[in-house]
């Protein structure tokens, strides 16, 4: 339609890192704009590629997921719980009740901006040349279809084969001009890398002879589209192609096309895994080697206390040089600290209070390392189930009476998780020392609140500081890109020295021996599934809490055996000794139809070329 009439209003900033702050857009058109006058200003095009942004998550919202675009995914996977609120969607998620109503939300979330990003694509080469130069039409355009390419993946993730929508879709068609069947994984794989491969080239020639480097953001407005950000997800995609869930899953075999084309190939192919090989070496050699990216690590006298403040402080230090990419300025981080911080009751109105429903599972708990580098599994480790020590973790200011099980942890175990009687991070002017107990009768425990409490007796910590400031999600950093790589590699070159050189990078920042050398050096496994499992943990381990671990228990076909485990905790309905009693707090299941979202159901009515996940 010539006419057509588009909304080009929302609320969108990007905001980069330093002293200095700006928005993506200093003026936005807050009105109804005829089409044909979106690319005729330069404040215009980029209100209509603003549009496509919006749509990316903010994942702070996680208790009112899908608000904001945010995922269940910490609260679905092993790692935490939101149990004490009842209406939480993780919750329907963890007892296999969900329908095709709350399953089906992200894919009428991202399609949006999906069709947003194609209709920007085939029209932004029109705009205005006096306003929009060729140059900046050529970056925007990366952009759009990089953003494009990630609304993808971030489906398929979830459904699986999805529809890709190559071509505009006409506003008023009809039939075949607006029905369309599912494309096969592998092909949705193949069009999302080629589109990233065309979004890095059109944004490296874009700024190409001027001072900005493609690899950082445009204009340094952090969180747009860059170089760096279109190669670390082309290997996101292809890590998920190669995995089992999509490589050779017979039990998806049913999952075909009305036509009976087979949308997801049911034979193994191991050269997937080395085209991930591959793609994780490209990103490596240009921004690893060439300097963008590396570890994020703070300094201190003690390097227990280093360790502490470089992985805590890797997720709070926005768009630091291990960010690749994610949300600036997001809205529900208020919301998230909230979560995280537990009641506190007694304490003067300096202490920042909360509710601290967002409870870790002592599955997670018992994830971590020791300080001596070997899980608590290990004869070696030292670990004691039972008693009390003097002990001052890396988080704290003295020794105190401790629970043998949380003492000599990792310092990473500090910085996720906040324990019966440990030190609070945000003291306020408080006279006395702020300690929240979970025990019934405590300052956070149940005698305070029926839902306002922890179901298990800990609450995640990692994303927390002293207020509840609009700052940045990340996404996606090096860490993951790290053990992404070491991954790929162990299962098309076992053996290869850079699986474990990438591995104990993450354990040297980390605070802990490393495997096969140093002080303290940890025993090497002798066999491929040996370091596969060392690699999972340590992925458990080191991405906890970023909504990472829900995708990879699916990806890699363990999710009834984890996922559908029960929730274990303390014993949060008594006081004293029995409150460290081991006690059943959930308990879950994880069906084989969970592996797969489900459609929504109104658009399998709708679309007479569109088949359902298997099982629902």
């Amino acid at each position: 339609m010539k006419n057509k009439i588009i909304l080009v209003a929302f609320i969108f900033s990007i905001v980069f890192l330093g002293s200095c702050k700006k928005s993506f857009l200093d003026q936005i058109p807050d009105n109804i704009l005829q089409e044909e006058d979106i690319f005729q200003s330069l404040a215009n095009t980029n209100a209509y590629l603003a549009q496509i942004y919006t749509n990316i998550p903010d994942e702070f919202s996680s208790r009112f997921a899908p608000s904001r675009y945010a995922g269940p995914w910490t609260g679905a996977s092993d790692e935490a719980n939101y149990w004490s609120l009842s209406w939480v969607m993780s919750n329907s998620l963890n007892q296999s009740t969900w329908d095709n109503n709350v399953g089906g939300t992200y894919w009428t979330n991202w399609y949006k901006p999906v069709r947003t990003a194609t209709d920007f694509i085939s029209k932004i080469d029109n705009a205005n040349p006096d306003e929009v130069s060729a140059l900046l039409r050529m970056h925007y355009k990366g952009e759009a279809r990089a953003l494009r390419a990630i609304f993808y993946y971030w489906m398929m993730r979830l459904y699986g084969p999805v529809i890709i929508l190559k071509d505009v879709v006409p506003v008023n068609g009809t039939g075949d001009e607006i029905f369309f069947p599912r494309t096969s994984f592998d092909s949705c794989v193949l069009y999302v890398t080629t589109q990233l491969d065309s979004a890095y080239d059109e944004i490296k020639q874009s700024v190409a002879g001027s001072p900005q480097s493609p690899a950082m953001p445009l204009d340094n407005e952090w969180g747009r589209i860059t170089t760096g950000v279109c190669k670390a997800y082309k290997f996101q995609t292809l890590m998920l192609a190669a995995s089992p869930l999509f490589n050779g899953n017979t039990e998806l075999s049913t999952l075909k096309n009305k036509d009976g084309q087979q949308l997801i190939n049911q034979t193994y192919d191991p050269n997937k895994w080395k085209l991930a090989v591959q793609a994780g070496k490209d990103f490596l050699d240009e921004f690893v080697d060439g300097g963008t990216y590396g570890l994020y690590t703070e300094s201190d006298a003690d390097p227990y206390v280093a360790a502490y403040k470089s992985c805590k402080n890797v997720i709070t230090n926005d768009w630091n040089k291990e960010w690749i990419w994610g949300k600036a300025m997001c809205d529900g981080v208020g919301d998230y600290q909230y979560d995280i911080t537990p009641k506190l009751v007694g304490y003067g109105s300096s202490v920042s209070k909360g509710a601290g429903f967002l409870a870790v599972n002592q599955s997670m708990v018992d994830a971590y390392f020791m300080r001596n580098g070997y899980p608590i599994s290990n004869p070696n480790s030292d670990y004691q189930s039972s008693g009390f020590s003097d002990f001052k973790s890396p988080s704290d200011v003295k020794e105190r009476s401790t629970f043998n099980q949380w003492t000599n942890r990792e310092a990473r175990f500090y910085v996720g998780v906040t324990y019966n009687k440990s030190y609070w991070q945000n003291q306020g002017q408080s006279a006395d020392e702020v300690i929240p107990v979970f025990e019934q009768s405590g300052n956070s425990g149940r005698i305070q609140s029926t839902w306002d409490v922890t179901s298990t007796g800990y609450i995640i910590r990692k994303q927390l500081t002293n207020d509840g400031s609009r700052r940045g999600w990340v996404y996606l950093r090096l860490a993951q890109i790290y053990l992404d790589y070491a991954e790929a590699l162990n299962e098309t070159d076992p053996g290869n020295p850079d699986i474990l050189k990438y591995v104990n990078m993450i354990r040297q920042r980390a605070g802990i021996p490393v495997y096969g050398g140093g002080t303290g050096e940890i025993p090497v496994p002798t066999t491929q599934t040996g370091i596969r499992d060392i690699i999972r943990h340590e992925r458990q381990v080191e991405l906890a809490f970023e909504n990472v671990r829900y995708f990879d228990l699916r990806r890699w076909k363990i999710a009834p055996q984890t996922m559908g485990q029960d929730v274990y905790g303390m014993n949060v309905f008594a006081n004293g000794d029995d409150f460290y009693e081991k006690t059943l707090i959930q308990k879950r299941r994880f069906l084989q139809r969970d592996y797969l979202w489900p459609i929504p159901n109104n658009e399998i009515l709708k679309d007479q070329y569109l088949v359902q996940n298997p099982g629902w």
